[in-house]
Order: structure tokens, then C-alpha cells, then sequence
């Protein structure tokens, strides 16, 4: 086991955002979280990174855990000068060789020599995940890394984490807002609302009432709609499309 969380609870100010979270994430699984606005998943991965202090449990990571995180988003200034070799050295200086590789992990092995400011919003989410990858990671954790890209985007994104979990063997806790991604390519599904309202494999999450109930799916047509049963080794119709 990577890390557990064990009845964690996040307090932000005086509002309670997190309450009683139990979970863990094995070496080469993918485990999606996902909920409506507001439901505390970055709080939960910023936890996880220790960016935030839990207010109540504990964070048990393996020894010697090294974590990539990939944000939401990342505010670039306009008038700053960078490159992405130079944003890849940031805090400290890494070999050429390893910005490389990851680069390459991340499908942009072009892009060193670029600004940042110059690239497109998929090549500069490609970036931050090589800048993620740059320690080979045995857990990477992802708050909604498409969030802006298009169908295609998104899908050859995807199909990079998939390749990089399966080349490093680690796992991956990944926020998305997509579920029919979440219900095709994810082992397990946590679904959030401040609490955990229901986990477990795709297919029982998509039938339960919990579920159902966080996104106003009122009947069987709405979760076939999103759930589809097929393999987890096969790639969603975007991901296709995107091969």
C-alpha cells in the first residue's frame, strides 16, 4: 500500500470540507475520485501532498514515497520570460537527460526550448505532467488535467497516463469531471461529496443509489448512458477516436 488515508477530516477556516475520508491507493491502479463542485476533491489531493493539515486523522505514506502532482490549472504571467527547460528546473536543477525522459513521457519531447506562455492548453498540461513525472513517481495525483482541453486532447492525455502508470508500475489518484473516462479506464471510484457517499469497482458505483442520486440520474437509460460494459483494457470511444 502507497499511502491511507484513515478518518481524515479538513477543516479550512472554520468550514468543514473533508469528514471522516478513509481510503488507499495500491502500486498500479487508478483510482478516481469524483463529486460535484464544492465536494472537497483538490482539498482531498492537496491533503494528500501535504499542502494542507488535516484537522482530524492521519496520512500514512510508504517509505520513501516519492508523489507527482499535476493541478488544475496552472496561472502563467504573460510578461514572465520562461522556458520549459527552465520551468522544469524549478525549485532545483535536474539533468538534461532526465527533463528529457520526461518530456518524452509526457508526449512533448519538442518543447524544451519553448515559453511557456506560447504553448497551447494541451501542450502546457503535457508539461506540467512531465515536470510531475521528472522523479518517476510511485503515486501521481491529478486534479482534473484536462479540464479545458477538447475531445481529442483529452483523450490522447489520458492515454499517457495509462502508458506512464504502466512504464513506472505506480499509482494514480486522478480527479476528473468525466465519467464515462472514470467508469471505463478506472479500477476503483470514489465518489465525494465531503464525504465518501460510495466506492468501489466502476459498475457497482454506477448502480448504486448514492451515485445516482449526486449526479440526478433517475433511472437505469441515465447510468448505461455513462457506465458501458466493456474491459478496462479497452480504451473509451474517445480514446479510440484519438488512436
Amino acid at each position: 500500500m502507497l499511502i491511507q488515508a484513515r478518518n481524515l477530516s479538513v477543516r479550512i477556516g472554520k468550514v468543514p470540507i473533508l469528514n471522516g475520508i478513509d481510503l488507499h491507493a495500491e502500486r498500479g491502479e487508478i483510482l478516481t475520485v469524483i463529486g460535484p463542485n464544492g465536494s472537497g476533491k483538490s482539498t482531498l489531493l492537496r491533503t494528500l501532498i501535504g499542502a494542507l493539515k488535516p484537522s482530524g486523522g492521519q496520512i500514512i505514506r510508504s517509505p520513501g514515497l516519492s508523489i507527482g502532482y499535476v493541478p488544475q490549472r496552472l496561472h502563467v504571467d504573460e510578461t514572465l520570460p520562461m522556458t520549459v527547460k527552465r520551468f522544469l528546473q524549478l525549485p532545483h536543477r535536474v539533468s538534461s537527460a532526465a527533463m528529457q525522459a520526461a518530456m518524452d513521457n509526457a508526449g512533448v519531447p519538442g518543447l524544451l526550448g519553448q515559453q511557456l506562455i506560447s504553448l497551447s492548453g494541451g501542450q502546457l498540461q503535457r508539461v506540467l505532467l512531465a515536470r510531475a513525472l521528472l522523479d518517476k513517481p510511485g503515486l501521481l495525483l491529478l486534479d482534473e488535467p484536462t479540464q479545458g482541453l477538447d475531445r481529442r486532447g483529452t483523450a490522447e492525455f489520458y492515454r499517457h497516463i495509462d502508458t506512464t502508470r504502466k512504464a513506472l508500475n505506480c499509482a494514480v489518484i486522478m480527479v476528473s469531471h468525466d465519467l464515462q473516462v472514470v467508469m471505463r479506464q478506472s479500477e476503483r471510484v470514489i465518489c465525494l461529496n465531503g464525504h465518501i457517499c460510495c466506492e468501489g469497482k466502476p459498475e457497482v458505483v454506477s448502480n448504486s443509489a448514492e451515485y445516482r442520486n449526486l449526479f440526478g440520474f433517475e433511472d437505469d437509460e441515465d447510468t448505461l448512458a455513462v457506465y458501458s460494459h466493456r474491459g478496462h483494457n479497452q480504451a473509451p470511444d474517445a480514446l479510440q477516436e484519438a488512436v
